[in-house]
């Protein structure tokens, strides 16, 4: 069975927590694992925190989130109509050797989303920046070696 939840959010970190309300829910609908329901919040809290803060020049503004459950996946969609920004290829991978001091500040959500999902795409359609991720509901076996 298919479950789809849409959230149409306004770039205000108050909507943060109408997310993971409305996450919850679906995931206790959907039954999903704790360990996949953290790790679903996390990666949506990363990528709505990065449309609410560096999306849109100034104003209110809306986006929105897709989630769809099956049994193999689960698929998260953001689009927003802020200014083109490839999450993707733009976000240098952050040097996790470096001491603490000496790395930058920031793009660390970049690299959650990235590591925590199994599949990344982002297009940039009619003027609306998409970005979809998706976790399996499995590990992908690794081959030994």
């Amino acid at each position: 069975m298919v479950a789809k939840l849409t959230l149409k959010l306004k770039n205000d970190r108050e909507e943060l927590e109408r997310i993971v309300t409305a996450v919850e829910e679906f995931a206790a609908q959907d039954e999903w694992p704790e360990d996949l329901l953290f790790k679903i919040n996390l990666v949506l809290e990363e990528i709505g925190l990065n449309i609410i803060d560096y999306a849109f020049e100034s104003g209110s503004h809306e986006f929105e989130i897709n989630l769809t459950s099956d049994a193999e996946a689960i698929t998260i969609e953001a689009i927003d109509s802020g200014r083109p920004f490839d999450p993707l290829s733009e976000t240098p991978l952050p040097d996790l050797d470096a001491p603490l001091d000496c790395r930058p500040v920031g793009g660390l959500g970049v690299y959650l989303v990235r590591t925590l999902m199994d599949q990344s795409d982002y297009q940039r359609v009619d003027g609306k920046n998409c970005l979809t991720v998706v976790k399996y509901r499995t590990e992908t076996p690794t081959c030994p070696e």
